[in-house]
């Protein structure tokens, strides 16, 4: 395939199949070269920057077009080579401080997009055996290739200018920070869906971190609508657009297909659910979300844009989200692609938890499995990181199972936990600054200067999430009830008791969403549930009951993560009392 490049905000997307970038031509002569360098002189134009002062032109494409071939001399002689070789250029050189920092502003420039190499394997093509079965090869050939050759280029125009070496080389990853190969495969997909068999899978991932991306979006906000005719009816997919993430969530499979307009935010996914191996890609997916369609296709649903369909003839869960910075939010993928899993465990009989859950051995041999249940912002991940914070006083292991959406079954009369996720979305301001800087090597940081800052990293693996768990704490989440008695956890003593503040799911929004002061939510889950109330009512009352006759401790576990000046000593006051009855059970 011929390299191909788009820009969407702050992102630069390149695909390509071509492996050889040894030559600094392959750079300097390439369109996205030149397309990079005439944003850069434009946006110079449009802020009257003194540094375009350089070029007296009075034409602004004229500009471009000397700076372009300026350059292309300096990355391979010194400048008084150049002036002697061409002496009407004298005059570009008569500032040479100026000039190079022409040179460094463009390097800045280039380096503050989002940069992703897409690597797609075609059947046509000799190197597809090369680009699908030897990543770490690839990768180094491609990104390491590439990042060097970027730098090298910056590095030998500055000399060529200054005549100075530098004394201080920082090694950025000058080229792309994140690397993807995607490659075709014959995909067990439903005919009703067949224009999607086209776009490529991504089999591996590179990522340089910390990758930090700076969406548009900062917040999610509403709940998805159940809509009852399929959104992805006569939707085309361009293939040269679009990129699929079979994802394994839970036990299920689901593929997220999305437009390169979220590329950024479809990369981050690899942090959150594990990439489906081959033998997952050989069964039917339980799932189909395409993120990412012309606004225009799902007018028939306005004014919901965010919408997902039962498809009962398929045995499939089909979600839809539109390209629109209004959505350019992780919260969209993640809330999404577990809208579809709840509301396939539903009809499968099994319960969704909108909640946490660890397995803890304390340090007196002590051990308990523990959910912790409430909506966003009233204390799951936060709970989780106050044990950790205790944990070299009080515990001796700590597993998670789940941070943020797991499911329950009944089997053979004993109730199992189940995770989805193998890595958590979490809000910067609620980690400890030690761990999230302990971290940052493993992280995709998102929106770091705006309200409700998050990390995507990975916490736990494949096999914890799929083992299934019994539970003995079952707890919801209170974050907005100060404690003044010192008791932070009761016990509930019916499954009636229980239900009526489980099914209210009320919290102190966090400002994690859209929603401010206290609201409530069906069993603090508006993504499946909430939408298969009927269903879920009955699936509730059964698994509550189950709880009580099992001697599951069903209670409440105040955080006071929604009072003000408690949100770090909250979570781990409760923490604390979750202790002592642990060892008393």
């Amino acid at each position: 395939m011929v390299s191909t490049f788009s820009f969407y905000g702050k992102q630069a997307i390149i695909r390509t199949s071509r492996l050889d970038w040894n030559e600094k031509d392959t750079i300097l002569e390439s369109e996205l070269f030149k397309n990079v360098l005439t944003k850069y002189m434009k946006h110079l134009q449009k802020h009257n920057s003194e540094l375009i002062a350089i070029f007296p032109e009075a034409d602004s494409e004229k500009q471009i077009e000397v700076a372009l071939e300026l350059l292309k001399k300096l990355a391979k002689e010194k400048k008084q080579k150049i002036i002697e070789s061409n002496p009407e250029l004298k005059k570009y050189f008569s500032d040479i401080y100026t000039l190079d920092q022409f040179v460094e502003q463009l390097y800045n420039y280039w380096r503050n997009f989002e940069r992703y190499l897409v690597l797609q394997s075609d059947a046509k093509n000799h190197n597809e055996e090369h680009i699908d079965k030897q990543p770490y090869r690839v990768f180094n050939d491609t990104i390491e290739e590439l990042n060097h050759r970027t730098r090298s280029v910056y590095r030998d125009i500055r000399e060529n200018i200054t005549g100075e070496h530098p004394s201080i080389f920082r090694q950025m990853p000058a080229g792309c920070q994140v690397g993807i190969i995607a490659a075709k495969k014959e995909l067990k997909i439903p005919k009703d869906y067949s224009s999607l068999k086209k776009i490529p899978i991504i089999r591996q991932a590179f990522i340089e971190p910390p990758l930090i991306i700076d969406p548009p979006m900062n917040k999610r906000k509403g709940e998805f609508k159940l809509v009852y005719s399929n959104p992805l009816e006569e939707i085309e997919f361009n293939e040269n657009e679009w990129l699929c993430f079979p994802a394994k969530v839970g036990e299920l499979v689901i593929h997220l297909y999305f437009h390169e307009f979220y590329t950024g935010i479809g990369i981050a996914t690899a942090n959150l659910f594990e990439l489906c191996s081959d033998e997952d890609l050989k069964k039917e997916p339980d799932g189909i979300y395409a993120f990412g369609v012309p606004e225009e296709k799902l007018k028939k649903f306005a004014p919901d844009k965010t919408v997902f369909f039962n498809d009962e003839k398929n045995k499939l869960m089909v979600g839809v989200i539109p390209a629109s910075d209004e959505f350019a939010y992780f919260g969209y993928v993640k809330k999404m692609m577990l809208t579809l899993y709840n509301s396939i465990m539903i009809a499968r009989g099994n319960l969704p938890v909108h909640g946490a859950m660890t397995r803890i051995t304390l340090k007196d041999g002590s051990k308990a499995n523990v959910i912790i249940m409430g909506d966003s912002g009233t204390g799951k991940s936060e709970s989780l990181e106050a044990f950790r914070i205790l944990g070299e006083e009080h515990i001796k292991d700590m597993q998670i199972v789940f941070d943020d959406m797991g499911s329950l079954k009944l089997e053979n009369g004993k109730i199992l936990a189940y995770g989805t996720e193998t890595g958590a979305f979490v809000r910067l301001d609620d980690l400890d600054a030690g761990y999230a800087f302990g971290n940052i090597d493993r992280s995709i940081i998102m929106s770091p200067s705006k309200v409700n800052a998050r990390a995507v990293l990975p916490i736990t693996t494949l096999q914890e999430i799929l083992h299934g768990w019994p539970i003995d704490f079952f707890l919801y989440a209170n974050n907005y009830e100060k404690v003044s008695d010192g008791k932070y956890i009761k016990k509930f003593e019916s499954p009636e008791e229980a239900m009526s503040i489980f099914k209210e799911g009320k919290r102190m929004a966090k400002g994690t969403t859209v929603d401010t002061g206290i609201v409530g939510a069906y069993y603090a889950n508006i993504f499946g549930p909430a939408q298969f109330k009927k269903e879920h009512d009955i699936l509730a009352e059964k698994y509550f009951n189950a709880f009580f006759d099992s001697g599951i401790f069903v209670g409440q576990i105040n955080t006071q993560l929604g009072v003000s000046g408690m949100e770090r000593k909250g979570p781990q006051e409760a923490a604390k009392s979750l202790f002592e009855l642990i060892k008393k059970k």
